[in-house]
């Protein structure tokens, strides 16, 4: 059963929905031969991927103090990621296993294998090489269960040091992240089958970086007048454009090239711009919810020259925000709870 609801359409001027900014795109190729998981960026494997971009601010405002950059491989059995961060003062405190590493400075990845924005891992690690990895059921707008103690089974990591860890008596230049994460392990409650081999998965990644100051020679976080932590500073791959990495829609695009030797892919999915409109519309209705009217009211916009209309629609007795693709004809649901479905032509 199917049928569609809603306040006639907003009477403004309809967005170009193909020039809405979009998230950014890597590429990650096969390798027949794993790297060696040892924390050093010298593996010839390694030269096969390319350097993502720099990282950027959050909300995209400020530039960052210090650089960071990945690289992704994969073979049949593990995604392989290496990450770069310079720093001048390399520190860690937290040794235990799954405990908040983001009260250190850290590395953090996110992964969205169907990008349904549900159903989605997180994994932090710090320069001690200590791990936090959990599972999130949905973003936390949307009132998610969190899995603490969930583990991505079989996870290498290691660390290496430009510098020295926790001496704050020279400069240093920074550390490096090498692990391997095993397709096996993240397929969890997912829609598709776990190797990524030809397919897009949504992705960030972000560094947690804290001022500090030294407390007889040891390093704290720095705290106000009133002694309350002072925020620390987030760095991405992709703009969130706030600051709240837990917005999923917002994510890169990982894509997992099929071949050893080219590129068969170099951009976006077409329907990328029209996804992240309709999520732009999506976070509106969340904040109106409370009125009606302006809940169900219709949004048109144009997407390459054709007209669509983001509106509320009935599905088996549920009730979805609805807009269909005029270049590959495909419906975009978002769920209430803002999970995203597609329906084929």
């Amino acid at each position: 059963m199917i049928c569609c609801m809603g306040m006639k359409a907003q009477s403004i001027t309809p967005e170009d929905i193909k020039d809405i900014e979009t998230p950014k795109l890597y590429v990650s190729d096969f390798v027949s031969k794993a790297p060696l998981i040892d924390g050093f960026i010298d593996s010839e494997i390694w030269n096969r991927a390319q350097w993502s971009e720099t990282f950027i601010d959050i909300e995209g405002k400020k530039k960052p103090k210090y650089k960071t950059n990945f690289k992704m491989l994969w073979d049949n059995e593990n995604v392989y990621i290496l990450a770069k961060l310079q720093d001048e003062h390399i520190w860690g405190t937290l040794k235990q296993r799954d405990t908040i590493i983001f009260n250190n400075n850290c590395f953090e990845i996110f992964l969205d294998p169907d990008g349904n924005t549900h159903n989605y891992m997180e994994l932090e690690i710090n320069a001690l090489n200590t791990v936090w990895d959990l599972f999130i059921s949905k973003p936390y707008r949307n009132n998610p269960e969190v899995k603490f103690e969930w583990d991505i089974q079989g996870i290498k990591t290691e660390v290496s040091h430009e510098g020295t860890l926790n001496n704050s008596n020279d400069i240093d230049k920074g550390w490096v992240i090498e692990m391997a994460l095993p397709w096996k392990s993240l397929n969890v409650d997912n829609d598709e089958s776990p190797v990524g081999k030809g397919r897009f998965w949504r992705m960030n990644f972000m560094r947690v970086h804290w001022n500090f100051l030294l407390d007889n020679g040891k390093y704290k976080r720095v705290r106000d007048y009133s002694n309350k932590l002072k925020p620390s500073s987030n760095w991405v791959w992709s703009s969130q454009g706030a600051v709240n990495i837990h917005q999923p829609e917002k994510w890169g695009y990982v894509y997992f090239n099929k071949s050893d030797e080219t590129v068969d892919i170099n951009e976006l999915p077409i329907d990328a711009p029209l996804i992240q409109w309709m999520y732009i519309q999506y976070r509106q209705k969340l904040r109106v919810s409370n009125n009606v009217n302006e809940y169900s009211r219709e949004t048109v916009g144009f997407f390459h020259g054709a007209k669509v209309v983001f509106k509320r629609r009935n599905i088996d007795k549920k009730w979805f925000w609805y807009c269909e693709s005029p270049l590959t004809k495909k419906q975009y649901l978002i769920s209430n709870d803002g999970k995203l479905s597609i329906i084929k032509k």
